[in-house]
């Protein structure tokens, strides 16, 4: 700890975003960065605390306080060594994740200004890159083989990690590319994709095999089993004395691709969407992709409804909003967290409270307490959804709480309505001892930085069957 008195006088200090009214004419990251000098002061912050509660809340168990120091003196390489050590993208998380290592810091409950942590690790995995300080590692092989099965953040990070141990690991993807959620679901806005594609190169080069286009029939029932493993081996036809198809051992990374459907009344009009088929389509078309006029889902010129409160609902706001929309309207069928603190959600539970983006401040009026009755539309098009105030009252058998109607019925005009509600969670037959199922695959719908942990894991429960055999 460098300077034992910085966290009393060196205020949090955040880089910010650009200006709203030059961000959303691109889908370039609206995240500035801090000048290297104030990036280690606010560095300096870190208390390095007898008990760190950060190290405990990460899913990764990232050393905050270690790589924290390094860079407040200066010393970027070895604080990258110490943040590789237990996150394999901090390039990932330093952009996206919640920072659930800031809402445990002793500053955060003390002050209200936790440490910068995700902002000092992105620092630290950019200036990794520009200086040359993430090396090609080739790993002595076993000549065991894993194949892994999608390609999203739990994948990448088994794959990774099986790797390094000498697996001979080949990694299969339905898409055109790598990335998954990451990809396909993150708007570029928050996650350059060539961040993606400089990891993807790096994993390449250590020997791991990517085959895109490749998809894989991953059964709701048991007698499927048997397709997938039929498939894996038309993959590959060399033989190994472990497991079926070839494979020492197999790994199910593929998320969760279903999302919550909202069926009521009118869901068959056009312009009622999937929030993942605006998202997905507006980043390949980024890529370079295109669509007919008549598959194009475009907010350009439109009244937008979007249905869910949560992140991926912020990013349709925010996408919206780049397409050229008319107005954006965000509903929620929850009630308005508070702000700034919820007794409701103590330590060390996550604090539920308002979170206010940037996307949301580009502009978008949001409501809450608000449920949907009908989709509403003219020719075949929706025009409005149907929604009505509601209240929530104790539900005297303990449980969810009830629904209580409150005030008529009104009609919210759209002619675009995303639905960002969540997804399912896949649901799995019995596998053969050596079939391995980690990510939201296996835990449903998380955060990305719960995926990489889950794949980290899964990779050390692959090792450890294998080894036994």
């Amino acid at each position: 700890m460098g300077n034992p008195k910085a966290f009393l006088t060196v205020p949090r200090k955040e880089a910010g975003y650009r200006p709203i009214h030059d961000r959303i004419h691109d889908f370039g990251e609206v995240e500035q960065t801090l000048n290297t000098r104030d990036r280690q002061e606010q560095a300096s912050r870190c208390m390095d605390c007898g008990v760190p509660f950060c190290h405990w809340a990460c899913p990764l168990g990232n050393k905050d306080p270690e790589w924290n120091d390094a860079l407040y003196h200066g010393e970027w390489e070895t604080a990258y060594k110490l943040l590789k050590k237990t996150n394999p993208f901090p390039e990932f998380t330093g952009r996206i994740c919640p920072a659930l290592c800031e809402k445990a810091c002793v500053l955060y409950h003390t002050t209200g200004e936790a440490v910068t942590n995700r902002e000092n690790e992105c620092a630290i995995a950019e200036r990794a890159f520009l200086e040359g300080y993430v090396t090609i590692e080739h790993p002595k092989r076993n000549g065991l083989r894993v194949a892994v099965v999608g390609s999203g953040p739990a994948g990448l990070a088994a794959a990774q990690a099986l790797n390094y141990m000498g697996y001979e690991v080949t990694v299969f993807e339905k898409n055109e590319a790598a990335g998954g959620l990451l990809r396909y679901g993150i708007p570029n806005f928050k996650l350059n994709k060539k961040i993606i594609d400089r990891r993807i190169e790096v994993m390449e080069q250590e020997g791991i095999e990517f085959k895109y286009n490749s998809p894989l029939p991953i059964p709701p029932q048991r007698e499927g089993v048997e397709a997938l493993l039929e498939a894996l081996n038309k993959q590959d036809k060399d033989s190994s004395p472990l497991g079926e198809a070839g494979w020492g051992a197999i790994v199910i990374a593929t998320g969760t691709p279903v999302a919550r459907d909202l069926k009521v009344p009118g869901r068959e009009l056009k312009g009622v969407h999937l929030a993942l088929e605006l998202l997905s389509q507006q980043n390949r078309v980024l890529a370079g992709m295109e669509f007919s006029k008549e598959e194009r889902i475009t907010a350009k010129g439109k009244d937008v409804l979007v249905i869910g409160g949560g992140d991926t609902g912020s990013d349709c706001i925010g996408t919206a909003h780049r397409q050229g929309c008319k107005s954006v309207t965000q509903i929620e069928i929850m009630p308005k967290p508070p702000v700034g603190h919820n007794p409701s959600t103590p330590w060390p539970n996550w604090p539920v409270i308002l979170k206010t983006t940037s996307s949301h401040e580009e502009g978008c009026t949001r409501r809450w307490n608000i449920n949907t009755l009908e989709f509403l539309g003219e020719n075949g098009k929706v025009t409005g959804v149907k929604v009505q105030e509601i209240d929530w009252k104790p539900n005297p058998e303990g449980g969810r709480p009830l629904m209580v109607e409150k005030n008529e019925p009104e009609i919210i005009k759209a002619d675009l309505v995303l639905l960002a509600m969540g997804f399912l969670k896949p649901e799995h037959p019995e596998y053969p001892e050596n079939v391995f199922v980690c990510g939201d695959a296996a835990n449903g719908a998380s955060l990305v930085v719960r995926a990489i942990a889950s794949g980290l894991q899964t990779a050390e429960k692959v090792h450890t069957y294998l080894q036994s055999k």
